[in-house]
């Protein structure tokens, strides 16, 4: 009997969301293509019950998780300690349900509206487990919520002339990370902005897949220098 080829061992992702999770659909839709090669979604968590991304994840079959921080915000007193208590406690169990069992090669947050705190970063690097976001901005631009909408009306004033989109390694200090790959954006005038919400959105599910493979690439050569087991 032949043996059997070396084959690469799957890349594992684990994708984080808060809503409707196009940006999902667009890493279920790349799973084992040129695109994303050898890798697959092993679970997707969402901290909105309602969030359709859900949906999105169990027509493709893959396990989800729900994972809201209310209930955690109900175990302490409503005060700054309180609720700075509650969000760390919630991120320590968002941790566990994500390097418990066996890890993913790497989190990407796809619309995760939950800022992640120094002690989640800590315990997912101390797993060795890296963690990418999508933001729609140039780095250094529009840290945090709203970036779009922030740019258009900058955009309106004469500010600007463009926006972007970037993927970049999560830190605890938001949308700071080194970015991996980041596309420019024109802003053209006389457009609305849900036209250009609707633009920005179709340069994120391409970009979300780009910076899901270059992270991957990068998680491989480090192992490799590291002597460890190859991934995808």
């Amino acid at each position: 009997m032949s043996s059997q080829p070396n084959l690469p061992s799957p890349s594992r992702l684990l994708v984080l969301i808060s809503g409707n999770g196009s940006n999902l659909q667009a890493l279920i839709d790349a799973c084992n293509t040129p695109a994303l090669p050898h890798t697959s979604i092993i679970r997707v968590i969402s901290n909105r019950k309602d969030a359709y991304g859900l949906q999105r994840a169990q027509k493709a079959d893959i396990p989800t998780t729900y994972h809201n921080l209310v209930k955690y915000k109900k175990r302490h007193p409503a005060t700054d300690a309180g609720v700075q208590a509650a969000r760390e406690e919630y991120d320590r169990d968002l941790a566990r349900l994500i390097v418990d069992d066996e890890p993913p090669d790497l989190v990407v947050c796809a619309g995760f509206m939950h800022v992640l705190s120094v002690h989640f970063c800590t315990l997912l690097a101390e797993a060795g487990v890296d963690i990418i976001n999508l933001h729609p901005a140039l780095p250094g631009r529009y840290n945090g919520a709203g970036a779009i909408d922030r740019a258009y009306e900058d955009f309106q004033k004469g500010e600007i002339s463009g926006t972007g989109v970037m993927i970049h390694y999560v830190i605890a200090e938001v949308d700071m990370g080194e970015p991996i790959v980041v596309r420019d954006v024109e802003m053209r005038a006389g457009e609305a902005k849900g036209e250009l919400e609707a633009r920005m959105h179709e340069v994120e599910h391409g970009l979300i897949v780009e910076g899901t493979r270059v992270a991957l690439e990068n998680i491989k050569e480090r192992r490799k220098r590291e002597g460890g087991g190859e991934t995808g």
